[in-house]
């Protein structure tokens, strides 16, 4: 876990990590969120409306902004104060997602940082941005 403190930042500054979107990731965030709709739990229904398998929950593939945000960028010192997200495509059972953020802002005055981020999958495309603005516990 990365402890980057307000000071610590500059613009332009960089993290990232990989993940592996696995069927457990799936299974279980349908258990937390109650969310079955068949597009995430039916092959044959999401192949039916144009899709190539069971495409992955958005929000789980959101979730990894809090990973970059607590654990790598700020990391532990890290308070989420608000995420803009886009969806761009759709993410599938066994992708590699690499979520890369990037410092763009930095406010001195309310120690707050916007972080730019996005997530690509194995094949270099991207299939979220999303906007992570931060304070931090100090």
């Amino acid at each position: 876990m990365n402890e980057y403190k307000f000071k610590d930042l500059n613009i332009g500054l960089s993290e990232e990590f990989d993940c592996i979107i696995t069927q457990d990731k799936l299974t279980k965030f349908r258990d937390i969120s109650g969310d079955t709709n068949p597009l995430h739990n039916d092959e044959k229904y999401a192949k039916e409306h144009g899709f190539s398998g069971r495409v992955a929950y958005g929000l789980l593939t959101a979730s990894l902004i809090s990973t970059l945000g607590g654990v790598y960028l700020p990391g532990k010192y890290c308070l989420i104060q608000q995420i803009k997200s886009k969806f761009l495509l759709p993410v599938y059972i066994d992708d590699v997602l690499t979520v890369k953020g990037i410092v763009k802002e930095l406010n001195e005055s309310i120690q707050r940082a916007v972080i730019g981020i996005e997530i690509r999958n194995q094949h270099k495309e991207k299939v979220l941005k999303a906007t992570l603005d931060v304070g931090f516990l100090e």
